[in-house]
């Protein structure tokens, strides 16, 4: 497969693109800085950011004289932002981290999705990582949490305009790793982050590679076509069965499961 990579010189990025290659694919990544890329004969990496449209756009142009097309494109390329009290943030770095993590999404999309050429039976595939915050409130990290909101109804939009394409596009939880954002976390301190998220941080960095598997396991998935017609919904590498939905990939389909949705108490059986 022909891979494309946003991220791809840190944390899940890094750890997908060497596990992709190890299997025989070819990868493409990018990030703000290559500094840490994987040097590797099957892998292209550049450097460009992606809240960025022109510098994403002239790589898109690039790359696709190169490439020509793509089997898939993954989007890791994130950024935590300011962690604190909504109230007590600077409003720049605010936008900063929500043009990173949403307008960075939409750019990397809005470029690149012209290579995914599916033939025959395949279908072209996109993965975009979700985060902490993204299906529940998350205190003191609310410019990371709302742009990963959005990049989860950005997927279920997609997802529905492109029903009669073959492309398949999802969104993935990835659960705590450790990576940057993680001694982030620990550097700000519990003042700005929270007990609970100094604990939860403490507790990840404790982890090892192991932690990164369940990613590794639902990509793979994800990217197969086994996967085939499961697309729009937001997935959690770890507490979501995954392994099985190859089996259930109508019921998916056909049903809201896996996605964000209003509740009322109707929808509980329950009266106002």
């Amino acid at each position: 497969m022909n891979i494309l990579i946003a991220g791809a010189s840190s944390g899940i990025g890094r750890f997908l693109a060497e596990r992709f290659l190890k299997a025989g694919h070819n990868v493409w990544g990018f990030a703000r800085s290559v500094k840490g890329a994987v040097v590797h004969a099957r892998f292209r990496a550049f450097a460009c950011d992606v809240a960025e449209w022109d510098k994403v756009d002239h790589l898109a142009r690039t790359i696709a004289i190169e490439a020509q097309r793509m089997d898939a494109i993954i989007v890791c390329a994130a950024l935590q932002g300011p962690v604190g009290p909504v109230m007590t943030l600077d409003p720049k770095m605010w936008s900063a981290a929500v043009r990173v993590n949403l307008d960075g999404t939409f750019n990397v999309l809005r470029a690149f999705a012209a290579l995914l050429q599916p033939a025959g039976d395949t279908r072209g595939k996109i993965l975009c990582f979700s985060g902490g915050g993204a299906s529940k409130p998350r205190a003191n990290f609310s410019a990371y949490a709302a742009s990963k909101t959005g990049v989860v109804r950005l997927v279920e939009t997609l997802a529905e305009e492109w029903r009669e394409i073959a492309i398949d596009i999802n969104a993935i939880a990835p659960g705590a790793v450790p990576t940057r954002m993680t001694e982030e976390i620990l550097r700000d301190g519990v003042e700005a982050a929270g007990e609970a998220e100094i604990a939860a941080a403490h507790a990840t960095v404790r982890t090892g590679p192991e932690s990164f598997e369940r990613i590794g396991g639902l990509v793979d998935f994800l990217l197969s076509p086994e996967s085939d017609g499961i697309s729009g919904k937001l997935i959690s590498a770890v507490w979501d069965p995954w392994e099985q939905f190859g089996k259930q990939r109508e019921r998916l389909r056909k049903t809201d499961l896996l996605t964000l949705r209003r509740v009322t108490p109707e929808d509980r059986g329950e009266a106002w």
